[in-house]
């Protein structure tokens, strides 16, 4: 099957909810201006074999990993998904099967996030599978939320819980607990290959967050960055990292995994900052962890308010 054939056969489909898709058959897509009171937010993630799937994951799996990580930064941003574009590098033995799966996975996630394929490109690479995304997000005009707006005194928030995805890649990798019970990791490799981008939440923050963005590299990694753009510091309370039982049942036998919460990644959960006259506007399922401080750094702090050390602050790239 060839390149043209493949995006007939299995993405034009996809691109059907979208006039300005053009069916695939263009050079590129058309792209109205946004809605009137609205404004476009923009991102790019990619994903590769080996690195953010393993590999033999069911492709509907991997599909819904990669549009799902993009959907959680329009979330970080407060914005409702409007169209996405792919691009795939695939291995040219890439069996028809595995795309059509593939595409599943997509047809499926675009039902539950109202979101539409709106054009991308398709090539054959001498090493392993990777795909990039760029999705297309609204926010009403001038309220998208920004790393930038944290100050002194806020109370730093994270949704749901950290660590599980962390666990989740050792249990896949084979390194699980032999002590942990099934039903947990069964749990916990699911955050792992099915992340929860928090939609829902990010429009709730409008005129809550100063700041926000979504946690990917670990939570030291991220909070340094959004600190970084506000020129602040940062003090996050150990005991007060939100784990689901999955997670604190396996640090009960391996108390050192407790660091996952600090620089596991893959969470996707967002992180946030609020002024403290507006933190009885919380939503559901949001924890406060942490404060801004005028001292720039993240320091960490365990029982009786011991500093602790950090040796590992998040995933990195190319360290």
């Amino acid at each position: 099957m060839n390149e043209f054939d493949l995006i007939a056969t299995y993405f034009r489909p996809l691109a059907s909810g979208f006039s300005g898709a053009l069916g695939l058959a263009d050079d590129a897509a058309l792209l109205t201006t946004a809605p009137k009171g609205k404004e476009l937010v923009i991102t790019k993630d990619a994903i590769s074999e080996g690195i953010h799937f393993i590999g033999d994951e069911d492709p509907a799996l991997i599909a819904q990993k990669l549009l799902r990580t993009n959907l959680s930064d329009l979330a970080a941003k407060g914005a409702t998904p409007w169209v996405y574009f792919l691009a795939m590098m695939l291995p040219k033995d890439t069996k028809p099967l595995w795309i059509e799966r593939f595409a599943e996975g997509l047809a499926e996630d675009q039902k539950q996030f109202s979101i539409h394929l709106a054009g991308g490109d398709t090539t054959a690479t001498l090493g392993m599978k990777s795909f990039s995304i760029t999705a297309i997000g609204t926010v009403p005009t001038g309220q998208m939320l920004r790393r930038n707006g944290a100050k002194a005194g806020d109370i730093i928030v994270v949704s749901g819980t950290l660590s599980d995805s962390a666990l989740g890649l050792r249990c896949l990798q084979g390194n699980a607990n032999p002590y942990v019970v099934e039903t947990d990791q069964i749990f916990v490799k699911e955050r792992y290959l099915l992340p929860q981008p928090r939609l829902e939440l990010g429009l709730q923050l409008y005129g809550i967050a100063s700041a926000a963005m979504d946690i990917s590299d670990g939570l030291v990694q991220d909070i340094s960055h959004l600190c970084h753009a506000s020129g602040v510091g940062a003090a996050i309370e150990m005991e007060k990292i939100p784990l689901s039982p999955a997670a604190k049942h396996w640090v009960m036998l391996e108390p050192e995994l407790l660091s996952l919460a600090l620089n596991g990644g893959d969470d996707y959960e967002l992180l946030f900052t609020v002024p403290p006259e507006r933190i009885h506007l919380l939503p559901k399922n949001c924890t406060p962890i942490g404060v801004i401080t005028r001292e720039l750094g993240v320091n960490v702090f365990g029982k009786d308010s011991k500093q602790l050390i950090i040796n590992k602050t998040g995933f990195q790239h190319f360290s």
